[in-house]
């Protein structure tokens, strides 16, 4: 007998949804090199997070907690790359 097993939602967790949320926004990049995540400082781009957020938070979650989420994601990513030396940053 074939078994279907449940699909796993896309996202697992609340900062991963947020991650991908400022990805597809444009407030944050991914350091090509490293892969590090990388604060592009675009206001524009996080009030356009912070809008799907409210607008269409993961199910589940409250418009609150989803922003909430948006900004404790951004205030984890740093605007540098660690690994990459000072010279390759510019």
């Amino acid at each position: 007998m074939l078994m279907f097993r449940e699909r796993r939602p896309t996202h697992r967790t609340i900062e991963g949804w947020a991650r991908s949320v400022l990805l597809e926004a444009g407030a944050i990049r991914e350091c090509e090199q490293h892969g590090w995540m990388q604060d592009r400082a675009d206001p524009h781009a996080r009030d356009r997070a912070l809008e799907i957020a409210r607008e269409a938070p993961p199910a589940g979650v409250s418009a609150e907690a989803a922003t909430s989420a948006i900004a404790e994601v951004l205030y984890s990513i740093g605007d540098t790359c660690p690994e990459c030396l000072p010279q390759d940053r510019y």
